[in-house]
């Protein structure tokens, strides 16, 4: 069985957030442990697994998504990387409609070789900056937000930009206030430079200490800046050392998430 290594929302190798890709022979997915053991064995943030589904039905594949430790109910990168490997294979041409935990996400290509994710909006609760988190994730909170089962995050925003970047969580602490992890942002020092708002996710209970670029986050970020900055079309910068792009779009309880993706390696699964 093939497995594709992809870097997703980056256009070049060795950057954004790589993910595996393994397209199933099989009309359904084996057991979990197998699935789990290939994630682990692949150790990146999330491995995606895929079947086609019959026609006719209301999606064309079956997508599973799970880190080195646990299967989650909803990854970016990942979709956007199965994606790319099913329209650089031939496997599918045009939209491509996932069954997932999450619904069914559709992935739409583009002729310039973007591609575009809809996914649900995450919905924001504005909650009280909690006890201890400040220290935990090395800087003052200007707000807090709780982004909903779905996301299972906690949003916190920070001063500035140079904030952001310059984080050194406590993980193990940061796992105590929410089911996966902390997202932090902040407004775009300059806009100039491409991009409106910049953020770092960091999911330790789910065994990611920092993910490089999260598609799933944004779906969290696109309201909170949306809102802020007065449009609902938007570039987030994920500020994490291999750094990443995701261009954002509101349209109400559905968020378009655009960017590109690059295959890395490509190779033999021997254990299966």
């Amino acid at each position: 069985m093939r497995i594709h290594i992809v870097d997703a929302f980056t256009d070049r190798p060795f950057a954004g957030n790589p993910a595996g890709v393994l397209l199933l022979d099989a009309d359904a997915f084996p057991d979990d442990a197998k699935l789990q053991n290939v994630a682990l064995e692949v150790n990146h943030a999330e491995t995606a697994f895929a079947h086609r589904l019959p026609e006719g039905g209301g999606a064309d594949w079956a997508l599973r998504w799970f880190t080195p430790v646990a299967e989650v109910s909803m990854c970016g990168h990942a979709t956007l990387a199965a994606a790319h490997v099913l329209r650089t294979t031939g496997a599918h041409e045009g939209p491509v409609r996932f069954a997932t935990r999450s619904g069914v996400l559709v992935a739409t290509p583009a002729e310039d070789g973007s591609l575009t994710l809809d996914f649900p909006t995450a919905p924001l609760t504005p909650t009280e900056i909690p006890a201890g988190v400040a220290e935990a994730l090395g800087a003052e909170p200007l707000a807090c937000f709780d982004t909903g089962p779905q996301v299972g995050d906690l949003l916190i925003e920070v001063a500035d930009e140079k904030t952001v970047r310059a984080l050194r969580p406590r993980h193990r602490e940061l796992a105590a206030y929410s089911s996966r992890g902390v997202i932090a942002t902040a407004r775009a020092e300059d806009p100039a430079r491409g991009y409106d708002f910049v953020s770092r996710c960091f999911f330790p209970n789910v065994g990611i200490d920092e993910d490089p670029v999260t598609g799933s986050a944004h779906t969290a970020l696109a309201p909170l800046w949306s809102e802020r900055l007065g449009s609902t079309d938007l570039t987030g910068l994920q500020a994490s050392p291999r750094s990443g792009r995701v261009r954002t779009a509101l349209r109400g309880d559905r968020t378009l998430l655009t960017g590109r993706a690059v295959t890395v390696i490509e190779g033999e699964l021997l254990a299966w």
